[in-house]
């Protein structure tokens, strides 16, 4: 069952374009990695799913719903990101009671040992609270809330490396206990990528990429060796990065769509072939050129 259906997706703000013809789905009970570099539309897209934006044109559907505004939509799904806004004249712990009454599913046994183990004070305003502090008391309330549409934009801006590894693994310790459909947008995918089912990397507005981890992991292998020879055997494939040192060695990034016989033969031929970590791939698939940084340098 898809939670979410986006056909041909379109924000513009004045004439500026932040989605451009976005498509995707995403089915329930998974946890879903959104990708992109700054200014992809990746927050845009996450607004316009949790109701707070409206698209400009296209079909956007949230439990078959348009999300615009609408009560059922809001009453299922919490968007959790380092710019929530809670009342200043609440206390923490009157945050965490009053969202008991908001949510149908809060668990606040949970809430209050996260609480405790990350040490805060009952007695502390929201916007008292540090950068990071505020990230982490955000989560609390995400994974508390148990929603059946989680929304983590950049839930760890601010968090130091443990208390990251910290939210990781209680999310998904509690996502494999209460399974619920969860999008959780980084900058870090080495860092979150053991908890995704699925990746949805968004460039430019639109959809680059959307499979399982698995998939990613596996679509793209990288070559070494003699120009010559690896030109011979990237012509026609598609390049996602590719180099060439002064010595004429090639070293290219090809999405994966050979044989075995023709790898073997590759390695044959003195071509060295390794594996593409995902955030990497991620990167190259998203650069303007195919040299990355190194074309601003190189003048030939």
């Amino acid at each position: 069952m898809s939670v979410i259906e986006c056909k041909d997706v379109t924000k513009v703000y004045r004439n500026a374009h932040a989605l451009n013809g976005l498509s995707f789905q995403i089915e329930e009970n998974k946890i879903t990695g959104v990708i992109g570099r700054n200014g992809a539309g990746k927050t845009t897209m996450l607004k316009v799913l949790a109701g707070f934006l409206k698209e400009t044109s296209g079909e956007v559907n949230v439990f078959n719903e348009r999300p615009f505004n609408n009560l059922k939509v809001s009453a299922n799904l919490i968007f959790v990101d380092d710019q929530m806004s809670l009342p200043a004249t609440l206390t923490l712990s009157e945050i965490l009671e009053a969202a008991k009454s908001f949510y149908e599913n809060w668990d606040m046994e949970l809430a209050q040992r996260l609480f405790e183990y990350f040490s805060f004070n009952p007695s502390q305003n929201h916007h008292q609270l540090s950068k990071g502090m505020k990230s982490t008391f955000n989560m609390i309330l995400g994974l508390s809330a148990r929603c059946a549409l989680t929304i983590f934009d950049e839930p760890t801006t601010g968090m130091d490396e443990a208390v990251r590894k910290d939210f990781y693994r209680a999310l998904l310790k509690d996502y494999l206990a209460y399974p619920r459909t969860v999008l959780l947008s980084s900058h870090h995918l080495s860092e979150i990528e053991d908890l995704l089912e699925d990746v949805l990397l968004i460039k430019e507005g639109k959809t680059c990429l959307h499979l399982s981890l698995t998939e990613l992991k596996e679509r793209a292998i990288r070559l070494s060796g003699e120009t010559a020879e690896i030109d011979r055997i990237v012509s026609g494939k598609e390049v996602y990065d590719s180099k060439t040192d002064a010595s004429g060695r090639s070293y290219v990034v090809v999405k994966n769509e050979f044989s075995e016989s023709t790898l073997q033969e590759a390695k044959w031929n003195g071509i060295e072939i390794s594996a593409v970590a995902p955030a990497d791939l991620c990167v190259y698939v998203t650069n303007k050129t195919k040299g990355g940084i190194d074309d601003v340098f190189n003048r030939g």
